[in-house]
């Protein structure tokens, strides 16, 4: 654990420079959580029985009992590797992928989200040039000579990072406007070293208010089904958990549609859908 000064942190929108640092730490950030969806459906009754059906169809042509009950479990386990994609990185998207190019920002000055501590301190926090790791990949890969059109930058959504001292310390996702007045995250990471320092809290609340005053009146997060850290964390910040018993308008009947949970194999839920009022 590192101690951390928010007051130092500007929240920033990613840039083209900052998408493979963006990708490595939500893959340190979703380590184990496409394997905690996979273990929560295996354990689901319906799939225990399924499974046990096949195991036993097995048995009349394997000889061995192990090899009957792990051969079922074995093919289960790929096919939900291959079928939940967005678990490892947009999971509670509306998209089967990220367009991490798209929403990347192109302005010559830094469009930032206002810092609350930097006004308690009378401090001013200070953006320096990200520190990033080159690769074979990165070298043969030229991200500028993508074309990026104003519609695929309105489609593609955007990403916010928590930059100290040149090093990304998080980031938080939010989708592109589709729904007037209504805002989607989907996904909020925070670099290990960095947890429970109240910056998963700064990122979500510095978001909520630029886009309160945006106009939005309504936000949505998807988090992981067996995130119960994640749910906790939400619930603190004042959310609810969006569900069928939700007090809902008339005309807010085509939102409920749209704000369901993600399902996988057998239709489990992978994600669990959260709102707040602004």
């Amino acid at each position: 654990m590192v101690r951390l000064e928010l007051d130092q942190v500007v929240m920033r929108r990613m840039k083209e420079d900052d998408i493979e640092m963006v990708k490595a730490l939500i893959k340190e950030g979703c380590e184990g959580t496409e394997n905690r969806l996979i273990l929560h459906i295996l354990t689901r009754p319906l799939c225990l029985f399924i499974l046990a059906v096949f195991s036993s169809i097995l048995r009349c042509f394997v000889h061995s009992f192990i090899l009957a009950l792990a051969i079922p479990v074995f093919l289960l386990i790929i096919f939900l590797k291959i079928t939940m994609p967005r678990s490892t990185g947009v999971l509670g998207s509306s998209r089967p992928y990220w367009d991490y190019v798209g929403s990347s920002y192109r302005g010559t000055e830094d469009e930032t989200l206002q810092n609350p501590y930097c006004r308690i301190s009378g401090k001013t926090s200070v953006t320096k040039k990200p520190r990033r790791r080159i690769t074979p990949k990165d070298k043969d890969k030229d991200l500028s000579t993508e074309n990026v059109t104003p519609d695929r930058e309105q489609e593609a959504g955007q990403v916010w990072v928590a930059d100290c001292d040149g090093d990304i310390l998080g980031c938080i996702f939010r989708e592109s406007v589709k729904r007037a007045k209504i805002r989607r995250i989907c996904r909020l990471v925070t670099g290990c070293w960095y947890r429970r320092e109240g910056l998963g809290r700064l990122l979500v609340q510095s978001l909520e208010q630029r886009e309160s005053e945006s106009g939005a009146h309504r936000v949505y997060a998807h988090i992981p089904y067996p995130s119960k850290l994640g749910e906790a964390f939400f619930r603190k910040l004042g959310y609810r958990q969006f569900e069928e018993g939700t007090d809902v308008e008339e005309n807010d009947e085509e939102e409920r549609k749209l704000e369901t949970p993600e399902r996988g194999f057998l239709g489990y839920p992978l994600t669990k859908v959260f709102y707040k009022n602004l």
